[in-house]
């Protein structure tokens, strides 16, 4: 897989909310079909303007015309959110975006990811992330069975730490 050189990595800012979220919901609609809707898109929108982005650093792939083909959240040593367009898969985009995030990062990340989202679970594990705990989704909004998977720059898996709901 090539990356797309025409991309550029930039933080995100609060005005980068709509588009974030029209990424959000549109990536999960074509990767995750099966998951119930909890939150309206309002609600989403919300999340995003209040929490994601004043709570995270949050980074954003822009493409040549400026439009947002992805993005991705960090909270301390938790990769919170990683998402894109549906039309912008196996470009190099995921990868760019987790790059930024593991440099930086204190060397080690932890992230949680569906169970059934193999897509997400195989692009982590090629990216040196272990699978160390598996979970009945009772912790997460749509009661869907995750995995806890970490990554530590030496490239083992590391113990302890928080997890989060990269989806």
């Amino acid at each position: 897989m090539a990356q797309d050189t025409s991309v550029r990595l930039r933080a995100a800012a609060a005005e980068d909310a709509e588009e974030i979220t029209r990424v959000f919901l549109a990536s999960r609609a074509a990767a995750l079909p099966y998951l119930p809707t909890v939150h309206s898109d309002e609600d989403t929108l919300g999340w995003i303007t209040h929490v994601l982005l004043p709570g995270t650093r949050t980074w954003v792939a822009e493409g040549e015309t400026g439009g947002l083909l992805g993005f991705a959240s960090l909270d301390g040593d938790e990769l919170d959110q990683l998402y894109l367009r549906p039309d912008s898969l196996r470009r190099g985009i995921g990868t760019l975006l987790l790059e930024r995030t593991k440099e930086a990062s204190r060397g080690e990340l932890s992230l949680r990811t569906f169970q059934r989202n193999s897509a997400a679970r195989a692009f982590y594990e090629r990216h040196g992330f272990v699978a160390v705990a598996y979970d009945d989704g009772s912790r997460n909004e749509e009661k869907e069975p995750d995995v806890l998977y970490r990554w530590t720059a030496a490239g083992r898996a590391a113990g302890g730490g928080r997890s989060g709901g990269v989806r």
